[in-house]
């Protein structure tokens, strides 16, 4: 493949049409006598429905119905979850909504008002009055710590692991640290918000949805709904935001369709900041126990990681919270264990790098308490015990670099110029400090179908139902098909977003580029081979004994013999050339059991982090940030950096001001709004420096990796670690708010 595009950093072909509002998102799609709907959250915990008066609100003008209950179109339930069935594994919570009296969480939806405009669906909403019988409920997650029992695992996601005897070598070292961090809920807050808009015809569902998973999706709609998967079309080409958030099937979506099916209207259900909040999973809280103990010298001889989580008694995803302590560290002495509690909340989801973005703050802190121990640098101290193989196993790394991004990331960032004395660099009133962490999340490929049409006109279709949710993930494809077919990329067209396309992959995992792409690439070949065979048949053809021309110049061509795809196609008689590829469920689950038996493939980085914190008001600003990632092969260089970038923000958030805050009395959510829940904004950021090292991953698609989770990671401790360094204090408990640090 000659590169012109791949590795470029191409605008995304989607800029134009979402800077000028041409692009539509799920709930701006017109349809002739749309109706509104809007959710009624129950107020209790746990318990029963005794009643539910609806008169008020069926008074309000403009209302078409309120589904209960006692009235709704009956659901089916949702199945057990399977791997060999992939719509069960977006189930976001077991309820089957509307079908039962019986109240999971505070804020269930127990009720749906339809009406003619959206103002009258809400006011409506706020009228209904259910009655209930209270039964008793557990919410309190630090109540129900000790309760906890161990998270079963699997081949895929590990929950425990032993290598040696890691508390004997602890208490015997020379040197130890022996750590708590909790972190707190997390609650999505995507720029779009959750919305459905539904349309049934006789027994034919069109869903315009927010989502992550098209495929999921439909097969997930089928089932609940008892119609043919062929009946359903899903249709999202643009997602205002994702990061596992829109993964699962969650109220919304359910209560639009069964609200449509209902009122035999086309119905728009779009959630409110604080209906994302009550319905939506968010990230799990956790307690972790992090403890090293090594020699003298820094090198490391017993690393323990223990995490307790919760889930949801109605379901829930368990975090791989320990995955990168199993592949960060060497050391002879290894103990991972993962426990869960089972509360009476919204059941817990995937949120940006489930798992690893709060296991590393927890890790990464512990090794930079170990550093200041044992008074070593702690990239010294990291380097010291980098890993020729796996820790646990002793697999190979496919491919990894993190040395080389410690020692790219340490010159960027000045890292020499640090003073490594707590409270010793100033400048005037703030305190000033420099911290590190490393970056780690493994790299997936996920089942992925393409098509590929090249026209006579030169012109090539890419065709695939991916999900593109801001990340560039069709300009990343076209770039590839231009480069694969060596054509220009302003004739590549990438349709997306649609479920009558090739079943495309899910946006989660940082797996959907690489799975889309060795699908593209693998098309692209077969319709090379097919030109070139279209081509031998002619005896007019310059590529006659040509056996392995290259695709450039809109062409195939071996030296100055060639000619162009047109060119082939029209003294074929043919106006177009087609190719399909990809990879079904069953052979991606043998080949990701194959991969996972041979070696480890994750993306990693280093992560440099400068803040300043007020002596007097202990506000903490994040002034400097150089980030160095080993992500494989670039496709993109302005997409990866923003995510890259994105990573990062989200990861000062959490590190500095995100948290659900569940009431444990009721169980409510009590900041279920942007104005209380505080996500970063401009004034919070400094530039961010990151750079890619680009070296190729020789057993992922063309050599790339994720990049949309790795970002985040190491990102919550490197910031710990730069405070622990301005003030000489530890904080183990996110979010690093004022009252963890005062007095200084």
């Amino acid at each position: 493949m000659s590169e012109k595009y791949v590795g470029r950093p191409v605008d995304r072909l989607d800029g134009l049409a979402k800077t000028t509002g041409q692009a539509r998102f799920a709930a701006e799609h017109p349809y002739p006598d749309l109706a509104h709907a809007a959710l009624v959250h129950a107020t209790v915990p746990r318990g029963r429905i005794t009643a539910i008066d609806t008169e008020a609100a069926r008074a309000v003008k403009g209302v078409i119905d309120v589904l209960t209950h006692e009235n709704a179109p009956a659901m089916k339930p949702p199945p057990s979850q399977s791997l060999l069935n992939p719509s069960t594994l977006v189930i976001g919570t077991s309820v089957n909504y509307l079908a039962t009296d019986e109240v999971h969480w505070n804020g269930q939806p127990v009720a749906v008002v339809v009406a003619e405009s959206p103002e009258a669906a809400r006011h409506a909403a706020g009228l209904v009055r259910p009655t209930y019988e209270e039964l008793p409920a557990v919410v309190d997650f630090a109540a129900e710590e000790p309760n906890a029992t161990p998270q079963k695992g699997s081949a895929i996601m590990p929950a425990a692991t032993n290598k040696g005897n890691a508390e004997a070598a602890l208490d015997a070292a020379a040197v130890s640290v022996d750590l708590r961090f909790t972190t707190p809920p997390h609650s999505h807050n995507a720029i779009e918000p959750h919305a459905t808009t539904a349309v049934w015809d006789g027994d034919r569902l069109t869903v315009h949805e927010s989502t992550q998973s098209i495929a999921w999706l439909r097969s997930h709609l089928a089932q609940r709904f008892g119609v043919p998967q062929r009946n359903i079309r899903v249709l999202s080409p643009y997602v205002g935001g994702g990061f596992g958030g829109k993964g699962s099937v969650w109220a919304g979506t359910l209560l639009a369709v069964l609200a449509a099916r209902a009122t035999k209207r086309p119905v728009r259900l779009a959630l409110t900041r604080a209906a994302v909040h009550h319905t939506v999973g968010g990230r799990t809280p956790t307690t972790q126990r992090v403890a090293l103990g090594a020699e003298s010298d820094g090198r490391l001889l017993a690393l323990i990681h223990t995490s307790v989580a919760r889930t949801g008694r109605v379901g829930g995803m368990p975090e791989q919270v320990t995955s990168a302590s199993r592949h960060l560290y060497d050391s002879p002495n290894i103990r991972l264990r993962q426990s869960l509690v089972r509360l009476d909340l919204l059941p817990n989801t995937s949120m940006r790098a489930p798992g690893e973005s709060i296991g590393t703050f927890a890790l990464e802190s512990a090794v930079d308490e170990l550093a200041c121990e044992l008074g070593m640098d702690p990239i010294e101290l990291r380097m010291r015990n980098e890993p020729a193989r796996n820790p646990v196993d002793g697999k190979r790394f496919a491919n990894r670099m993190l040395r080389e991004a410690y020692e790219l990331g340490a010159e960027r960032f000045g890292w020499r110029e640090r003073d490594p004395r707590p409270g010793s660099m100033t400048d005037g009133r703030w305190l000033v400090g420099m911290g590190v962490a490393s970056a780690y999340h493994p790299s997936f490929q996920l089942p992925a179908n393409v098509t590929v049409r090249l026209g006579a006109d030169g012109g090539v279709v890419v065709r695939c139902a991916l999900q593109e949710i801001g990340v560039g993930a069709a300009t990343a494809q076209a770039q590839i098909a231009a480069d694969e077919l060596g054509v220009p990329l302003e004739s590549v067209r990438v349709e997306v977003g649609d479920s009558e396309l090739p079943e495309g992959p899910m946006a989660g995992g940082s797996g959907q580029t690489a799975s889309a792409a060795a699908g593209v690439v693998e098309a692209c070949r077969k319709l090379r081979r097919s030109a070139l065979g279209l081509a031998l048949k002619s005896p007019d053809s310059p590529l006659r004994g040509v056996t392995s021309p290259e695709a450039r110049d809109g062409g195939l061509y071996q030296g100055s013999r060639g000619e162009t795809y047109a060119a082939i196609l029209t003294r074929a008689g043919r106006d177009h050339l087609e190719a399909a590829a990809g990879m079904g469920m069953l052979r991606f689950l043998a080949k990701t059991v194959r991969d996972q038996r041979r070696w480890v493939k994750a993306a990693c980085g280093a992560q440099f982090c400068e803040v300043r914190v007020d002596r007097d008001t202990g506000e903490v600003r994040v002034s400097r940030w150089v980030g160095v990632f080993d992500v494989g092969r670039v496709i993109n260089a302005k997409t990866v950096a923003s995510q890259l970038r994105g990573g990062i923000v989200m990861g000062i958030g959490m590190a500095l001001s995100e948290e659900t805050l569940i009431d444990q009395r009721t169980g409510r959510v009590v900041n279920a709004s942007l104005a209380e829940y505080h996500v970063p904004v401009h004034a919070d950021i400094p530039r961010i420096d990151v750079h890619c090292l680009d070296e190729p991953d020789p057993t992922m698609p063309l050599g790339l990796r994720g990049v949309g989770e790795v970002g985040i990671t190491g990102v919550g401790a490197a910031v710990a670690n730069a405070v622990r360094h301005a003030t000489g204090k530890r904080v183990r408990d996110l979010p690093i708010t004022l009252d963890k640090l005062l007095p200084l």
